[in-house]
């Protein structure tokens, strides 16, 4: 593993994002606040420039054999579906999935993406372009910070998530595929638009988005209304993406149900 402690400054593309300059920082947030309003999802590309990024990879590079890796079927409410729901219905619809994790507590403090996500200066920009009130880290030490290894054949199933945002930076392209798809605000708190979901899951593509998730790009994403998918990987290149959570609640953990699926160890501590 690198031991060279790397400075997050060296990483961000400080002046296209003025992190560190409040007074600059104010159309960089109106832009992202709009994206989120708008689509649920604000894109921050070139957020780490190509040289953090050669950092990142490397760093990627030796994280990635310690992933963890889980597969098998998923719903598209990560749920099973109530006894009560008829055969046919979204919710009983199910979709393969497959993917690799490094948790949390296998990165070492040198590792310049732990190092970024434990920065004061990005919490403080994702807590701004959320602008839901204070953010901590994630306390689970296995899923505070993942980095997500996907190589050929992998993906994840349309889904949507149960927590009200995500943020990941994107470090490494597949060759091909990989691609990050949503449909925005397919269903709200109060209607799930079920028929909606329904013809998205049957293959209608017409409302479907691809986010570009180019390496370098910062993703804040409001996944709970926004039916989203990985399509399949192709070719020998892994997918590299780092995971990086915060809750709106501090002392937030996984269940050890969720643990043990995605990391392969219930027990924390």
């Amino acid at each position: 593993m690198m031991s060279a402690m790397v400075d997050p400054t060296d990483l961000v593309d400080l002046e296209r994002y003025p992190l560190l300059d409040t007074d600059r920082l104010g159309p960089v947030l109106s832009a992202a606040r709009a994206a989120m309003a708008g689509v649920g999802a604000a894109e921050l590309p070139g957020f780490v420039h190509a040289d953090g990024i050669a950092l990142l990879l490397a760093d990627s590079a030796e994280l990635a054999p310690l992933a963890w890796r889980s597969g098998g079927i998923g719903t598209a409410y990560l749920a099973p579906a109530p006894d009560e729901v008829p055969d046919g219905h979204p919710r009983r619809w199910a979709g393969p999935y497959s993917t690799g994790a490094v948790a949390y507590d296998l990165f070492p403090e040198s590792s310049p993406l732990r190092r970024l996500y434990e920065w004061e200066p990005l919490k403080a920009f994702v807590e701004a372009v959320l602008d839901v009130g204070p953010l901590y880290r994630y306390a689970d030490p296995c899923g505070a910070l993942n980095l997500a290894v996907m190589t050929e054949g992998d993906e994840l199933q349309w889904h949507y998530d149960m927590t009200d945002f995500v943020v990941s930076l994107a470090i490494r392209d597949a060759w091909s595929g990989g691609d990050f798809e949503m449909v925005p605000h397919l269903r709200s708190a109060g209607e799930e638009h079920y028929p909606d979901v329904a013809a998205v899951l049957a293959g209608d593509r017409s409302r479907v988005v691809t986010l570009e998730m180019t390496p370098g790009t910062l993703l804040v994403f409001a996944g709970r209304y926004s039916l989203h998918r990985v399509s399949p990987v192709v070719g020998p290149a892994d997918r590299y993406v780092g995971l990086l959570a915060y809750d709106t609640k501090p002392g937030t953990v996984s269940s050890d149900a969720l643990r043990q699926v995605r990391y392969g160890r219930a027990a924390i501590g």
